[in-house]
C-alpha cells in the first residue's frame, strides 16, 4: 500500500509511467494526456515551417495562434517530419534497435488493462494506472513470480540480440547517432523553454509586414480546389514582389505601430521577470550580467 499511495503521490513519477504506458500500450490523443500542437518529442514529427528565405522579405516568428500568421496557416511540408519519425538508428541506415523487454509490472498491466477498459470505455489513462497499481499490489505471489521468470528469459535474449547489433555498428555511425541524440535532447530543451516562456505570458511579437499581407491575400484570393497550398503561397509571395513601396508600407506602418507597443510590453515583462528570478527567459542584451554560454559537449 505504501507504494501505491507513494506512486500517486509523485506527479513526477506518475507522468513517467503514463507516458510509459502509452509506449506500451499504444495509446494515442488521450484526453488526460498533454499533447503538443506542434508536436517534436523524442519520435514526433518537428514543427513545419516556413523558410524566410523564400519570400521577398523576413518572416518574424509568431507564437500567436490569433494573429495574421494563423489566419494564413503558413505550414509547408518539411523532409524533416518524415526523417524524425525514424529512430536515430534508422536515421543512419540501421535496422532499428531491439527493444527491451516489458518488465513484470507493465507485462501484469498489458493482460489487465483491456480487461479494464471493457468494464469502463471512457476510462482516462491515468485512472487506469491508478487501478492497474492497486491490483498489483494484492496480485497473487505466483503470478508475479511467473512474470519476474518470463522477463528473466527475454532479458537474457534482449542482451545477446543487443550485443550482436552493437558489433555491426562502425565508429562512423556511432558518432552521427550520439550528434542525433544530443540534437533531440537540445530540441526537447527548446521546446520546454517555449512552453515555459509562454506560461509566464511572454507577450507576443506583431507579425511582420508580410506575413499582414499573406493573412489579408488568404482571404482575398483563396487557395482554389486544384491548387496546393505551396503554389498558393508561390503565387502570393510573387503577389507581394509587384506591390508598389507605397502599398507595402501600409502593411509596415502596421507593423511598425504595434511593434512599439510590443517594445513597452516585452520590456515591463522582463523586469518583471528579473525580479520573480526567471533570469534563463529575459532577453540576454537586457541583462547587466549576461549568463555564461553553455558549449557543445564534444
Amino acid at each position: 500500500m505504501l507504494l501505491t499511495v507513494s506512486l500517486l503521490n509523485k506527479g513526477t513519477f506518475l507522468g513517467s509511467l503514463i507516458n510509459k504506458c502509452r509506449q506500451v500500450v499504444g495509446v494515442k490523443n488521450n484526453k488526460h494526456v498533454e499533447i503538443n500542437l506542434k508536436p517534436n518529442i523524442s519520435n514526433s514529427p518537428t514543427l513545419s515551417t516556413l523558410n524566410p528565405s523564400s519570400s521577398p522579405s523576413p518572416v518574424s516568428n509568431v507564437h500567436d495562434t490569433n494573429r495574421p500568421l494563423s489566419v494564413a496557416n503558413l505550414s509547408l511540408s518539411s523532409p524533416a517530419t518524415a526523417a524524425s519519425k525514424l529512430t536515430v538508428e534508422q536515421q543512419v541506415g540501421l535496422p532499428a534497435r531491439p527493444k527491451k523487454p516489458l518488465t513484470p509490472y507493465f507485462r501484469f498491466m498489458n493482460d489487465l488493462r483491456p480487461k479494464i477498459l471493457a468494464a469502463n470505455p471512457s476510462l482516462a489513462l491515468v485512472d487506469v494506472v491508478k487501478q492497474v497499481s492497486k491490483k498489483w499490489e494484492t496480485a497473487d505471489a505466483s503470478l508475479k513470480q511467473r512474470l519476474q521468470e518470463e522477463y528473466k528469459k527475454e532479458q537474457q535474449e534482449y542482451i545477446e540480440k543487443r550485443m550482436k547489433y552493437d558489433a555491426k555498428i562502425t565508429d562512423e555511425q556511432r558518432s552521427q547517432i550520439k550528434e542525433l541524440k544530443q540534437e533531440k535532447i537540445e530540441a526537447k530543451e527548446r521546446r520546454m523553454m517555449r512552453k515555459r516562456i509562454k506560461d509566464l505570458g511572454r507577450p507576443k511579437k506583431p507579425a511582420s509586414a508580410f506575413i499582414r499581407f499573406i493573412a489579408k491575400e488568404r482571404i482575398r484570393t483563396p487557395q482554389k480546389p486544384n491548387q496546393t497550398f505551396r503554389e498558393w503561397h508561390e503565387a502570393a509571395t510573387k503577389k507581394w514582389s509587384t506591390l508598389s513601396q507605397g502599398e507595402k508600407d501600409i502593411y509596415m506602418q502596421e507593423s511598425r505601430k504595434e511593434f512599439e507597443t510590443y517594445k513597452k510590453e516585452i520590456a515591463v515583462w522582463e523586469e518583471k521577470m528579473i525580479r520573480m528570478g526567471h533570469i534563463d527567459v529575459v532577453r540576454q542584451g537586457n541583462l547587466i550580467d549576461p549568463p555564461e554560454v553553455k558549449t557543445k559537449k564534444s
